[in-house]
């Protein structure tokens, strides 16, 4: 006796083994339908259910397959959202073969007029991708990249589909929020890269943020004199920025007579460092003594700002970076700056990847990866002063964890024995 051929009438083409419950229009849920299951009964048949589909189509979008109605993924989507619904990870792993392809998600943070290369952030991402790229290639791993827009919470239903086409995760600069991506954790492995130190919900591969701008702010009011400071901060929802803000801020207190003017809320692009640097430029006046910026692109943008409005620097007043970006080096004057390294964040965030891939087990942690202080001209420094010091200054509270030692990047895969330790990179370059 023939089977009969059962159609998803949510999908395309595909016949279907598993019959589908009475269509429910749009999505309805009652009190009643979300009492009769909780975060921890909940199954794939409890979705479809009340979503009025099939268990088929539920785990397409899961999986993040194109054979479903765009209406019919956005009511499944706010389903599992609000029943809480985490896939067994077991059983998903029964149903997918390994892919050998990670995924890479970068944030992309949008300006009017702004360069486009700064628009899709490749001055940063760019040095990530390599590091990524030098790890998998020995692998024969793939890699998929995509671009989520900062504060747009539409594109975080993408991270959904992009799950289902990967087997882990690399995801840039805490762009999603926690609890979004303590769930994504539970799907499949997940390493944020540039992401806050206190993460819990999955593991952290960062650059040692605070002790690299506490090393800079501490060069200027120390061997330069700076007293009066003026901030060009990052996005609020970029980590690195707020660890920078906040030893910008311990210093300061730290030494009696030194003061912070004044702040401007900047983008990471020299188009908001330009803005910077044409308000202090209202009021010549009132000018700072150093201008300290959360990264070498505003510090571009202020220091093309106060060219163009006949401010000296260093004679007039200091001006300073982070990053360490190669544009930096060659402006007149040349920066002074923060090196973190951009590609070995992406190395040892890819090697923490993989590692989790083979073990899911394994306890999240943070990594935090040295700095150092890379003197140059703008800060007061000498002209064609090119020395470069290890970031050491005291750390203290959560953010003091796994401290890795700076590294090449074949030096960076040795494994564990290779971790914890700290040696300084030659103190001058060429």
């Amino acid at each position: 006796m023939s089977t009969p051929d059962v159609r998803d009438p949510d999908a395309s083409g595909a016949p279907e083994a598993t019959a589908v419950p009475p269509a429910r229009g749009p999505l309805d849920l009652q009190t009643a339908d979300l009492g009769r299951v909780t975060s921890s009964t909940v199954t794939l048949y409890d979705v479809a259910r009340l979503a009025g589909v099939s268990t088929a189509t539920v785990s397409r979008v899961l999986h993040g397959q194109d054979r479903v109605r765009d209406s019919t993924r956005a009511r499944v989507r706010e389903v599992i959202d609000q029943l809480g619904y985490v896939p067994d990870s077991a059983a998903q792993s029964l149903s997918r073969r390994q892919k050998s392809v990670i995924g890479l998600v970068c944030v992309e943070r949008m300006a009017p007029h702004q360069y486009d290369i700064e628009s899709m952030s490749l001055l940063f991402y760019d040095e990530i991708l390599r590091g990524v790229e030098a790890r998998i290639r020995d692998h024969n791993w793939s890699l998929l990249i995509t671009y989520l827009r900062e504060e747009n919470n539409v594109d975080l239903a993408r991270l959904q589909t992009l799950s289902g086409k990967v087997d882990g995760l690399l995801i840039g600069e805490g762009i999603v929020p926690s609890a979004e991506l303590a769930r994504l954790a539970e799907r499949l492995p997940v390493v944020v890269v540039a992401g806050d130190p206190d993460e819990h919900a999955a593991d952290v591969v960062t650059a040692d943020n605070r002790s690299g701008s506490a090393a800079l702010v501490t060069h200027l009011i120390e061997e330069h004199g700076r007293r009066r400071l003026f901030h060009i901060d990052g996005p609020h929802s970029a980590p690195d920025a707020k660890e920078r803000r906040i030893a910008l801020n311990e210093v300061i207190q730290s030494h009696p007579g030194t003061v912070l003017i004044g702040s401007h809320c900047g983008r990471f692009s020299a188009q908001s460092g330009e803005e910077a640097g044409e308000k202090l430029l209202a009021d010549p006046s009132e000018l700072p003594d150093a201008i300290v910026c959360a990264n070498d692109q505003m510090a571009i943008g202020v220091l093309q700002a106060l060219a163009r409005g006949g401010v000296g620097v260093p004679d007039q007043l200091s001006v300073t970076g982070f990053d360490d970006i190669f544009p930096g080096s060659l402006f007149d004057p040349s920066l002074t700056t923060i090196h973190q390294p951009m590609r070995l964040l992406g190395e040892r965030a890819c090697s923490r990847l993989l590692d989790r891939i083979a073990r899911p087990d394994l306890p999240t942690r943070v990594e935090l990866l040295p700095t150092e202080l890379v003197l140059r001209k703008s800060c007061g420094c000498p002209p064609g002063t090119a020395a470069r010091t290890l970031a050491t200054a005291a750390r203290t509270g959560p953010a003091a964890r796994t401290l890795a030692e700076p590294a090449s990047a074949s030096h960076a895969a040795a494994g564990p024995s290779a971790r914890g330790r700290r040696h300084a990179r030659p103190t001058s370059e060429s």
